[in-house]
């Protein structure tokens, strides 16, 4: 007797419908699967005769063949369990085949039949909705994550004879809706880093206001205690929220590496933050079978690399691509996969191995050591970031100055005003930032005064731009503008974004 399910398979951060079939006949004795299958599916196999046994199923020994198809996509993970335990069940009779029709299953089987929760449940629904399935059955631990999607009956099973159970008798499993709007218009559990609690430091956190403005890659650099790493922390507080199809995106990338909160999808902005010893495929993403990396999973929002110079630089060089395009590329021999990577790059640096110089008091690295060090960032990586800052030293007077400091709620209410700007600005067009911009639109967009406009010449020859440097610093002008609720870029514009411009010789 023939039977058949639908499920997904994980390809990249995408999914693919998967038709799970199984075949029960005479012959001699023997459950095989095929369908291009990796070691743990085909593992699937015991689990699921085992956790059929110890549910109170008991199977005639006869000739059991599942497919997986289409078989030119390779299956991996152990999600299968579930559906093929139900194909199976269907094959011998145990479940009427017409009620799986438009059914879709995924889920791991302990051998007790416990249904254990997997990776990448979100974009499974999404596929599944695209696939028209009238029913999802999904583990219970994914239920939060899987409800999200809209137009769905999806429900959630902690055991394999709850799911069997509703097939065969009048105790069916009831579908779990959620309220999206509540999702985001709750309060955070734990209390947003604040802006205010930085004393002084008033040049950095303008240049996060800037960088936040514009959606522009920043490099705060300064001694260690400076305040380098609580500026960084809190500019994913500044960034805009996001809209539900922005973070459908980002929670189905967190949700296939298996770290997407309990609340089923993420509200907030990502901030990532990986150790200098992190490996170049742990930042880009890969593998046998590829999954995201660290700048995957801070799409749309902030990936901070602390101590910049302190990774190898094989693992720098990986962020030229995504910088420029916006997205990784991974090619294996089963295909090319492609993953998100549109985030801003926030870093910072010592200006020494030590981290004092040019403090000669404390500092003992020669002038050959300090350009070593610094020297470790490639200059093309170094291009590619718009803002360059010094963070000082804190002096006494600022951190016991009574002054009140800017909360982060007054500089995102200024963000949102210029990106505001921008949405109206480039309305029809490609562009949502001014970081976004390319070297042919520059004119149009970027409209400079007189006086600017002639002084240009003059600050690409004096500081000896490259080309990119030159249109980043044209871009980080026009932010600056925006901030200023001013239409055309002035002097004093262009000289802020100067000073944000070091001359390629003293990075």
């Amino acid at each position: 007797m023939f039977s058949k399910v639908k499920s997904a398979a994980i390809y990249g951060i995408e999914s693919r419908i998967i038709s799970v079939e199984a075949d029960v006949s005479d012959g001699l004795p023997q459950f095989s699967m095929v369908g291009y299958l990796t070691a743990e599916v085909r593992e699937a196999q015991d689990r699921v005769r085992t956790a059929l046994k110890n549910s109170g199923y008991r199977l005639l020994p006869k000739k059991i063949t599942v497919n997986l198809s289409p078989a030119d996509i390779r299956k991996s993970g152990s999600g299968f369990d579930l559906p093929i335990a139900v194909a199976v069940m269907a094959a011998y009779g145990y479940i009427p085949g017409d009620l799986l029709e438009g059914v879709f299953l995924a889920g791991e089987l302990s051998l007790d039949g416990s249904v254990h929760g997997i990776r990448g449940i979100l974009g499974m629904m999404m596929e599944a909705r695209l696939a028209g399935c009238r029913l999802c059955i999904i583990p219970e631990e994914n239920i939060q994550e899987g409800a999200v999607i809209q137009g769905l009956a999806v429900c959630g099973a902690a055991h394999l004879k709850e799911v069997i159970m509703h097939f065969t008798s009048p105790q069916k499993l009831i579908p779990v809706s959620i309220n999206i709007e509540e999702k985001f218009s709750e309060p955070p559990a734990w209390r947003p880093l604040d802006f205010a609690d930085i004393k002084g430091q008033h040049l950095a956190k303008r240049a996060a206001e800037i960088a936040a403005a514009g959606r522009h890659n920043l490099l705060l650099s300064g001694p260690p205690g400076s305040g380098k790493t609580m500026i960084a922390s809190r500019i994913s507080g500044i960034l805009p929220p996001m809209e539900f199809e922005e973070a459908l995106e980002v929670s189905k990338i967190h949700s296939i590496s298996g770290e997407l909160p309990k609340t089923g999808i993420l509200v907030e902005r990502p901030f990532r933050m990986p150790h200098h010893t992190v490996s170049a495929v742990a930042l880009a993403g890969g593998g046998k079978i590829p999954r995201p990396g660290e700048i995957s999973l801070a799409h749309r929002g902030v990936l901070y690399l602390d101590e910049l110079p302190e990774f190898q630089k094989e693992t720098l060089e990986v962020l030229r691509q995504p910088l420029e395009e916006g997205e990784v590329r991974i090619s294996r021999n089963t295909g090319q996969f492609i993953f998100p990577a549109d985030f801003m790059l926030v870093a910072s640096r010592n200006p020494c191995k030590c981290g004092y110089y040019p403090d000669r008091t404390r500092c003992r690295c020669s002038e050959s050591e300090v350009r070593w060090y610094l020297h470790r960032i490639s200059r093309p990586l170094l291009d590619r970031i718009d803002l360059h800052v010094e963070v000082m030293q804190m002096q006494y007077e600022d951190l016991t100055g009574a002054a009140p400091e800017e909360t982060t709620a007054q500089i995102r209410q200024r963000v949102l005003r210029a990106q505001r700007f921008q949405t109206e600005r480039y309305e029809g067009s490609p562009f949502r930032f001014n970081s976004e911009l390319t070297a042919s639109v520059l004119e149009k967009y970027c409209v400079m005064e007189p006086e600017a406009k002639e002084q240009l010449r003059y600050i690409y020859e004096q500081k000896n731009l490259t080309a990119r440097s030159y249109h980043k610093m044209i871009k980080v002008a026009r932010t600056i503008a925006d901030l200023d609720e001013c239409e055309t870029i002035e002097m004093r514009h262009l000289g802020e974004a100067v000073f944000y411009r070091p001359a390629e010789g003293l990075q």
